[in-house]
């Protein structure tokens, strides 16, 4: 218990060298150990502190902050600038960091960071990504167990909006990252599984929020070009250097590249994002950003194996090589951060997209159509419409902190036209199979408590999610409008305990979901649409050497329901109960100052819980995955390293006859700063290994055919790829 002759409030801002607010800076009570973190705003309120007593403030990345108060402590808000440093891992202390393991994630950006918005996602660890549709699509992604298609099992946000697209016309969940320029990327926020009260829709797996910087240090613009006839352009420019409390800046990215394809994907997109920052009295935060993403593409698709092994076509070949489209985003988000008092904080945003999304696939080729071809299009015009707020409240239950969080969202989208055709080369529509307007709700509200006792926290949570479908099938010879609603309990319960400064046990529980289709729910009367997620997650972060840290954790999750992806029709179909368990594993070692090694495993056992043992493989579900590298940073100008990835073999259908076979790929990157100027060069697939980024099993039949075939048919990796680049800053 704290004597009460700490009965005074210590409070003040963390600021950088920048005068930029510093979030989750640790400070802590030398004497009456008392304890507390920096909000987004720099601010933090320090109870149980009185004249004389010695504060520390830390932050990774910091030189660490010793002061000891004075009266003038108390008299006014203290201002605290933390000096920058090289990045050590020996200064992490696992039971003052409040995320550890998105920390360490965000250590990993620092020391590597990513120079394309493919590679963003791969900062989660054990997270898997393949790109199958020319470049412009979003990317097939693989976490935990799942092949989670473009984002059926995983919710993303970029600045509290939303990433993933509600009924979308190619599958549910799909999530098109490409609108984010890496380099605006500040931080990442990640947990994995339905344990996270703030977090509902599509959160089974886990989920992945990224926030972009305040601010630029200086201005830069970059050049790269490669093999393949890739180029990227970029350029960051400070708008408001040297403004007091406020920051503003643009970005913009050009990528075009043909890809290592016989036939050319005349792949280009073109990102804007603006940021505009203001710190208002009272260290209030009002944040605008803005930007316009468009990008167009060809693609070969994915070719069948039988085809390559008798010479008909190489790796690079196509059968129809018309595949590929088009899409566009722009965003309007503006953000607010509210110092209510000494211990609340109001967190909020509200945002506005326009989105469009035009598709060619043909993954059957001449299976139904032996004349014209299975060629399809996917097409669909939306705008989204959202709110969220949280309010988070330190208090205390008699002597034991507690930490109240509460939000309110709403999210509603309005989708017209949206289309599944049958199409002759990308210009004739043939039959239209689906077309309709979809309108979606969904409003939720959600309270999570953080109880501190001594070593322990205990965190239970609520969350309660009201969604409403609405859809007018235009194909139907009258006007009609279908409509479903659904409400769903989400309960969540988690337990923390500080074993020493170093290490970190926690136990997991929680129940999530992820939403079905408007038009499968309408259809089907209400039924199966919002199917649970069921999970434990027992873990530990542990620094058992002052450079080395450790995490591990053993896991369960059971889904109601699991969406496949059916490449023959190009939907995602449900497809019964299932279950899996897993163990994960990282390590991250700083051999010096300058020199890093990671790398996270990840072993799963997933079966449907439906069908005959034998005939209960769940399709493409990776059992074994390895990522990590050795990275240098800041050596003598020198910067760069070496990263690789490794998926096993895995069942490619229900009774494991088809295989989809694994890969191990190694990339290299580096860079030399010369003052203003940086040189660099990125190899991917350094050893030119013969890959298949994305596979499956499916039934096709080519014009010179009689009978089907049933076979994995991919699309070939990167061979070894050359890029250069020059950044110039001022």
């Amino acid at each position: 218990m704290l004597n009460n002759a700490y009965s005074q409030q210590f409070k003040g801002v963390i600021v950088n060298e920048n005068n930029q607010p510093l979030e989750e800076a640790y400070i802590y009570n030398l004497r009456s150990l008392s304890h507390t973190h920096s909000s987004g705003n720099g601010v933090f309120t320090l109870d149980y502190s009185a004249v004389g007593d010695s504060v520390r403030v830390g932050l990774l990345g910091y030189k660490t902050f010793t002061m000891v108060l004075n009266a003038s402590n108390f008299k006014t808000a203290t201002r605290i600038v933390l000096e920058e440093k090289v990045f050590e891992l020996k200064e992490m202390v696992i039971s003052e960091t409040l995320n550890p393991v998105s920390t360490i994630s965000r250590m990993d950006i620092k020391t590597n960071p990513v120079n394309s918005s493919q590679e963003v996602l791969r900062k989660v660890p054990g997270l898997i990504i393949g790109q199958h549709a020319g470049g412009g699509k979003a990317e097939q992604l693989f976490l935990r167990g799942f092949d989670i298609d473009h984002g059926t099992d995983i919710s993303i946000s970029v600045d509290g909006m939303p990433v993933n697209m509600v009924s979308h016309a190619h599958g549910q969940g799909y999530s098109d990252l490409h609108f984010l320029i890496p380099e605006t990327i500040s931080k990442l926020d990640f947990g994995k599984g339905p344990y996270y009260a703030n977090h509902g829709d599509f959160t089974t797996a886990g989920y992945v929020d990224f926030f972009t910087r305040d601010y630029l240090a200086e201005s830069s613009v970059t050049i790269s070009v490669g093999q393949f006839n890739a180029i990227r352009t970029l350029g960051l420019f400070n708008l408001l250097e040297n403004t007091q409390n406020k920051n503003a800046y643009i970005a913009t990215e050009y990528l075009a590249t043909d890809g290592p394809f016989e036939s050319a994907q005349n792949f280009n997109r073109l990102n804007l994002f603006g940021k505009y920052v203001s710190f208002l009295p009272n260290n209030d935060k009002l944040s605008v950003t803005i930007s316009k993403f468009t990008s167009r593409w060809d693609a070969s698709g994915q070719i069948p194996q039988r085809e390559v092994d008798n010479g008909s076509i190489s790796r690079f070949g196509a059968i129809d090589d018309t595949e590929g489209g088009q899409t566009e985003r722009s965003n309007f988000n503006v953000a607010f951060d509210k110092h209510i008092s000494d211990n609340s904080m109001l967190k909020a945003n509200a945002f506005y997209t326009h989105y469009a999304f035009e598709l060619y696939s043909n993954f059957t080729f001449f299976l139904e159509d032996p004349i014209n071809g299975d060629q399809i299009r996917q097409k669909e015009n939306r705008q989204i419409f959202g709110i969220n707020t949280v309010l988070k409240n330190n208090t205390f239950l008699g002597q034991t902190p507690v930490v109240l969080t509460s939000g309110l969202s709403l999210r509603h989208d309005i989708v017209t036209d949206i289309e599944l055709s049958k199409t002759l080369n990308r210009k004739t529509t043939l039959q239209n199979l689906e077309l309709g307007d979809l309108n979606q709700t969904n409003m939720s509200v959600f309270t999570n408590a953080e109880f501190e006792f001594d070593k322990w926290r205990v965190v239970p949570a609520l969350r309660l999610d009201y969604f409403n479908f609405l859809y007018n099938d235009k194909l139907q010879p009258t006007y009609k409008t279908q409509s479903e609603t659904k409400t769903v309990i989400s309960p969540k319960l988690n337990f923390y305990y500080d074993a020493s400064t170093n290490l970190q046990m926690y136990l997991k529980s929680g129940i999530g979901f992820h939403s079905n289709d408007a038009r499968v729910v309408v259809r089907q009367l209400g039924n199966d649409v919002l199917p649970r997620a069921y999970g434990m997650d027992l873990g530990t972060i542990w620094k058992p050497f002052p450079s080395v840290i450790l995490n591990s954790a053993i896991w369960y999750l059971f889904l109601e329901q699991e969406f496949v992806y059916v490449g023959d029709a190009g939907i995602v179909e449900p497809s019964g109960k299932t279950e899996r368990y897993g163990l994960d594993f990282g390590i991250r070692y700083q051999f010096y100052d300058w020199l890093f090694f990671n790398s996270d495993f990840t072993l799963t056992h997933g079966r449907s819980k439906e069908e005959p043992k034998g005939q209960n493989y769940i399709p493409l579900a990776p059992n074994f995955t390895v990522t990590g590298g050795l990275y240098v940073n800041e050596l003598a100008g020198f910067s760069g390293g070496i990263k690789y990835r490794f998926i096993d073999d895995r069942p490619a259908n229900e009774d494991n006859s088809i295989v989809a076979n694994g890969y191990f790929v190694t990339d290299f990157n580096a860079n030399y700063n010369l003052k203003d100027i940086t040189l660099g060069i990125v190899i991917e697939n350094i050893f030119n290994t013969e890959w298949n980024e994305t596979q499956f099993a499916t039934e096709t039949r080519l014009k010179n055919e009689a009978q089907p075939v049933e076979e994995i048919h991919f699309t070939p990796g990167i061979p070894f790829s050359l890029k250069g680049s020059l950044t110039y800053k001022f």
